[in-house]
């Protein structure tokens, strides 16, 4: 397998600017020198980018910073699976907070809507608890 940075981005569904960006910041690499194709200019990503690029998106849509997703690419090497679980730990403690904090958001926009809809009187509660 032979991808361009545009297809690379595609089988992930992010622009070539986020490959780029990774790249930067060390969690994707460019292609070797022997992967670039002769002549043409271009540099050539093969499967294990894909698998790379496809961990990062994973780790991302599971919270976790680019800094974490770099020291779980670390531990991936070092096989140092109680220091991952830590790590999924604490952001799964992250997230309890998080929803905890929605849940109480949703309530009390729940409690708005229905003060709203006792009565067209007045300032709508609404609108004034967001002056508060």
């Amino acid at each position: 397998m032979a991808l361009t940075i545009s297809e690379l981005a595609r089988s992930a569904d992010v622009g070539v600017e986020t490959i780029r960006f990774y790249q930067r910041k060390g969690l994707l690499f460019d292609p070797r020198p022997s992967a670039v194709a002769s002549g043409s200019g271009r540099r050539h990503y093969g499967e294990d980018e894909v698998r790379r690029l496809r961990f990062i998106r994973g780790a991302q849509r599971a919270g976790f910073t680019l800094e974490e997703i770099g020291e779980l690419l670390e531990l991936d090497r070092s096989d140092d699976r109680p220091r991952a679980r830590a790590m999924a730990q604490a952001r799964i403690a992250a997230l309890d907070a998080r929803i905890g904090e929605l849940q109480a958001a949703r309530s009390a926009l729940q409690g708005l809507a229905r003060e709203c809809a006792r009565s067209e009187q007045g300032p709508c509660p609404i609108i004034a608890a967001f002056e508060r």
